[in-house]
């Protein structure tokens, strides 16, 4: 998601690491690479130019606060102006309610739908789905399908034509269920008639949500959708869609930042679990390389048995990583998203300047390999990696079927992720997170 934008920042930002010293010239090249960045990535040209006068304002002007060298300090003022630059956190709904989703054709109104129904199931809550797109043939079959393949409660009726008459019957049939979600009718741009249809749906559904389903490939034209929904019918959040497959979602984002609707989540793939609550400074995190160690731990509360949840979540925290820890955390990525998604939650991984040809599917067998290796390994040896030695590596390759710098490369990787695991223990995570972050790519 994003590989564009996010490997130009931080292009950026190894620049100020490796810099002998931070001056005029350095802070000016700085902010003309974001500004190539940004504008690469379809954000709007005003846009650019006032996030980066606010960063070079800041890095010429503020000095460094105690412990903080000036290349941390930079890189900080870099994170924080972009987290600004993006959006507020938004608050997200999760009691019972009811949730209104609009958007024109082709937005993935449909599949967000379901994609927002395994949200709440995943939070405990009974959701149910209502099909009240009246103009799509094929709308409420393909509401039926994802509502059959999540196994929550549905009503559709393609007798019917009348959008509110669909909405008063399904408001009855699945009134005990505790978050009602309602399709409604797209268009090809938002007119009058569209309008005045979700005007009436709203008046009866009373929705406590009204969620804009919108395509990120449209770039920064989403600002404007976004706008004109909202004066219309008045929306609380954006369903921002498609983020997995455009290089123009800088742009969607920053534009839809700057209305008064929040981006409340993100789609990033094809599956029902692929849907991402949109928080500010964990996507900032992610894509300036610093990793979003807190999503990463509740993909793994997710994805792991509830008895080594918690256990798990600990042990990354405390700093406390051994092999075993990788091994298991190797097992569940399988069931975390793709290898690119969890190498951007990893601190320190999410940094890594990977090649332009780099093929993750490649990877993700490598991955498979070193679970072979460690499998190969003693009990001794996993819990205790640093005795291992040239014989040792001899023998856990043959004992896996690969070669000895497969080994290598394993024990370097734990070796690195159990660092970066630690930066996050003790109260100066942020600090930490600077310092190591500036340090590691000055070496690169």
């Amino acid at each position: 998601m994003l590989e564009k934008l996010s490997s130009g920042l931080k292009d950026a930002l190894r620049k100020i690491a490796k810099a002998g010293y931070i001056d005029n010239n350095t802070v000016n090249e700085l902010v003309r690479d974001i500004q190539r960045t940004l504008l690469a990535t379809d954000v709007d040209v005003k846009l650019v130019f006032k996030l980066t006068e606010s960063i070079k304002k800041r890095a010429l002007d503020e000095k460094p606060s105690s412990g903080m060298t000036a290349r941390e300090h930079i890189v900080n003022i870099v994170y924080e102006e972009l987290v600004k630059f993006v959006g507020k956190k938004p608050e997200i709904m999760l009691k019972p309610g009811r949730i209104l989703f609009v958007g024109l054709f082709g937005s993935g109104k449909t599949t967000s739908i379901g994609k927002l129904a395994k949200f709440y199931q995943k939070k405990g809550l009974k959701p149910a789905l209502i099909g009240c797109d009246v103009h799509r043939p094929a709308a409420m079959d393909q509401l039926k399908q994802i509502a059959e393949q999540l196994n929550v409660p549905y009503y559709i009726d393609k007798e019917i034509k009348d959008a509110v008459k669909i909405a008063e019957v399904g408001l009855k049939e699945l009134k005990n269920n505790d978050v009602l979600i309602f399709d409604s009718s797209g268009r090809d741009a938002l007119d009058e008639e569209l309008a005045r249809e979700l005007r009436k749906l709203g008046e009866v559904i009373k929705p406590d949500e009204v969620i804009l389903a919108i395509p990120a490939d449209l770039g920064q034209a989403t600002g404007e959708q976004a706008t004109e929904f909202n004066k219309l019918v008045g929306i609380t959040g954006i369903f921002l869609t498609k983020m997995d497959g455009t290089a123009r979602g800088g742009g969607a984002i920053t534009a839809c930042a700057v209305t008064d609707a929040p981006i409340k989540f993100i789609g990033v793939g094809e599956k029902m679990e692929a849907l991402e609550v949109f928080d500010p400074e964990r996507f900032v995190s992610r894509l300036i390389g610093f990793g979003d160690l807190q999503s990463l731990i509740e993909k793994a509360q997710e994805a792991i048995e509830p008895g080594k949840a918690q256990e798990m979540a600990e042990k990354f925290t405390s700093g406390k990583f051994s092999m075993d820890d990788f091994y298991e955390q190797l097992k569940s990525m399988g069931k975390m998203g793709s290898l690119k998604s969890v190498m951007d939650m990893i601190p320190g991984m999410g940094g890594m300047k990977l090649p332009k040809n780099l093929d993750l599917g490649k990877q993700e067998d490598k991955m498979k390999k070193w679970k072979y290796i460690i499998e190969s390994m003693t009990k001794k040896e996993r819990a205790d990696p640093d005795i291992i030695d040239s014989s040792r590596i001899t023998r856990i390759a043959k004992g896996s079927g690969t070669q000895e710098s497969d080994v290598r490369e394993l024990l370097k990787n734990y070796s690195q992720s159990k660092k970066m695991m630690k930066m996050f223990s003790g109260g100066s995570m942020k600090r930490g997170m600077m310092s190591r972050f500036a340090r590691k790519f000055k070496g690169m």
